[in-house]
């Protein structure tokens, strides 16, 4: 498969002759889409089948970070700001059976919506675990404080989706609860010692049985004190990878946040360097994707294998 191990973003709501091109010359792994590439329903369904043939592959993927709360990304086609996953948290410590039930008809609605314009896979669900002290990014994006609780709706989410055809990117592994700040804008570092992390942030992870994975730009200083989990070989060998076991695709977080502190295109390369399988860049800057373009390498040969699997699940 003759792809770049990396996935973009879009400027507007309608694919431009630039990034026709762009696309047919460099042929990325997928392409990413938020509000700002969604108007309503009709103009979202033309444009995922513009992107599709301009690669000429009906089961290109097209991913879209819909959350649901503060990150929902298809509000002008249905409001899903209510439905945060701290909302059907809350639910489920009240009634178990009544949380599944709601979680699932909710997740089957967001389904109808992609299925229909033609989106495959949806960066979901947030493993990560709050705490008191958690910054206001992850906040109602966390299901609860509790792992347990966690865990169980996360694989309730990947399983609903799944029977959809639509995969789940699980993040932010191997956890973000514990950040004080927002990644986006500043570096974070967890010094937590590594019996409690094991215990509580990466339990969700470990039970996923997602095929693919976001990274946490985050320094977890007691496995590597000077390097994100993004940027760490250790981390991704030592923890995502043996610890939590993960054995899909791994996507890094966007790496044109601000707690990754080297140029856009070393912060592409040291991402693959240290274990990530692909490389996110999500603000749709021609530019800076022309740059990463001259330097991303193709898709080696373990993420060619997982794509095939993921091409084959979507039959």
């Amino acid at each position: 498969m003759n792809r770049k191990a990396i996935i973009f973003g879009l400027k507007g709501y309608n694919l431009t002759k630039t990034e026709k091109k762009f696309i047919k010359k460099n042929k990325p792994w997928g392409i990413i889409l938020f509000s700002r590439n969604i108007k309503n329903i009709i103009q979202l369904k033309k444009l995922v089948s513009d992107i599709k043939r301009s690669i000429n592959d009906k089961n290109y993927p097209i991913l879209i970070d819909q959350e649901g709360g503060n990150v929902s990304r298809l509000n002008k086609i249905i409001d899903f700001t209510i439905f945060s996953q701290d909302f059907f948290g809350n639910m489920y410590k009240k009634n178990k059976k009544i949380s599944y039930k709601k979680y699932n008809i909710y997740i089957n609605a967001v389904c109808d919506i992609l299925n229909f314009v033609g989106i495959n896979i949806n960066t979901v669900p947030v493993l990560d675990i709050r705490r008191k002290k958690s910054h206001r990014i992850i906040g109602t994006r966390s299901f609860s404080e509790n792992p347990n609780i966690v865990a169980k709706l996360g694989n309730i989410c990947v399983d609903s989706y799944s029977k959809n055809k639509i995969a789940c990117v699980i993040k932010h592994i191997p956890g973000h609860g514990l950040s004080r700040f927002d990644t986006h804008y500043r570096r974070s570092i967890v010094s937590l010692e590594k019996s409690k992390l094991i215990k509580k942030d990466f339990k969700p992870f470990k039970l996923s049985k997602a095929n693919f994975a976001m990274t946490a730009h985050i320094i977890y200083s007691k496995y590597d004190d000077k390097n994100t989990a993004t940027h760490s070989k250790i981390v991704i060998k030592d923890v995502i990878r043996k610890e939590i076991n993960f054995n899909g695709i791994l996507i890094s977080d966007d790496i044109s946040m601000k707690s990754l502190k080297y140029k856009i295109q070393i912060n592409a390369l040291r991402a693959i360097n240290a274990g990530c399988n692909l490389v996110l860049h999500c603000n749709g800057k021609m530019k800076e994707m022309i740059k990463l373009a001259k330097v991303i390498p193709k898709i080696d040969n373990f993420t060619q294998k997982k794509t095939s699997d993921f091409y084959k699940f979507l039959r």
